[in-house]
């Protein structure tokens, strides 16, 4: 079996979950993930992973994030003993965990910046983690600029989860609570896409030129957006009512727009869909996906979506050399390692 990186994953440390209750948090949120062996157990997450020949993680925290969890006067002193307790993870065990994804407390864009900084440069995260709006507020907010532009000059890597719950429902004036699960089933991919357009047209990409941008679940519904994205931008503007060109501003107006949400990097974490992998692959390219597992919130033993998405990509009709890139060639130009 060829190597491969697992480039978004989640884990709880026991210490961590601890950490919450010491501090007076809602550790109650994490129960259902504490219940998972796959996510806070070490030593059988290990043995599952020697299932796998060259298979490691880059592991991130399992949400909610950390504002969620504690008041704001602990947020960031839970995210520096998250971004530590995955900083020994790494430290303990290189050969399965070359790095890690930091946590940031994101209810004070100032603090993770500082947080994102000191992640990046003492603890050896490859960057940062953000959700797809943050208490309902757009990721495209100049205070987020701060964040983006520190992970910017340290040249790191952000990652980008859906965030919605069943509190968000889509028909908001006659229900107040999201039937039939589909916060989660429809509207995250949704939420992704929303952010990630939000970030293409505030410009980021051009303020922030050397960040790489990885986009959870394999983009949400970018790569079922090619048409509309290449052909109907074309008349980007023409839909808005006369007096409110404001609506339409933006720094790529007159550039090409297909080419700037091509600019981010999606992975495959899509739950054993083949499809959506190839879906993917055609929208961003072969140099611009990554291997993902989601892991592991599968309904086997933890490490199922590992084998269905390492399984989707063999089956892949492209060349071996093209899986390896998204097997861990990719992976490995990003993070700027080679294992």
């Amino acid at each position: 079996m060829p190597k491969s990186i697992d480039m978004f994953n989640h884990y709880l440390p026991p210490e961590f979950y601890d950490r919450i209750i010491a501090l007076g948090g809602n550790a109650h949120m994490m129960n259902r993930a504490r219940k998972m062996p796959a996510m806070s157990d070490i030593r059988y997450r290990l043995e599952k992973m020697k299932e796998f020949d060259g298979y490691c993680q880059v592991p991130c925290i399992v949400s909610p994030n950390v504002e969620q969890l504690v008041g704001p006067e602990h947020s960031a002193e839970l995210a520096r003993f998250a971004n530590q307790c995955f900083s020994d993870l790494c430290e303990k065990y290189p050969e399965r965990f070359p790095t890690f994804v930091a946590t940031l407390p994101l209810d004070d864009l100032e603090k993770a910046s500082k947080e994102a900084e000191y992640a990046v440069k003492n603890l050896g995260a490859a960057g940062a983690q953000i959700f797809t709006n943050q208490n309902g507020r757009p990721v495209d907010g100049e205070d987020f600029f701060q964040l983006f532009e520190t992970l910017n000059a340290l040249k790191a890597l952000l990652w980008i989860h859906p965030a919605r719950t069943m509190k968000q429902p889509y028909y908001y004036t006659v229900e107040t609570e999201e039937r039939y699960e589909l916060w989660w089933t429809m509207m995250w991919p949704i939420e992704t896409t929303m952010a990630a357009s939000r970030l293409v047209y505030s410009g980021l990409f051009q303020r922030c030129p050397d960040l790489r941008v990885v986009l959870h679940h394999a983009g949400g519904m970018l790569p079922m957006e090619g048409g509309r994205i290449d052909n109907g931008l074309k008349l980007y503007g023409t839909r808005t009512a006369p007096g409110r060109e404001d609506l339409t501003e933006s720094p790529i107006k007159g550039l090409n727009q297909g080419q700037e949400f091509r600019k981010f990097y999606a992975d495959c974490a899509t739950f054993g869909s083949r499809d959506a992998i190839a879906c993917g692959l055609g929208f961003f390219g072969k140099e611009h996906m990554v291997f993902a597992s989601d892991m592991p919130f599968d309904p086997e033993d933890g490490f199922g979506y590992v084998r269905r998405t390492l399984a989707d990509i063999a089956a892949l009709d492209i060349p071996e050399e093209d899986k390896d890139l998204l097997r861990f060639g990719n992976a490995e130009r990003l993070l700027g390692i080679q294992l």
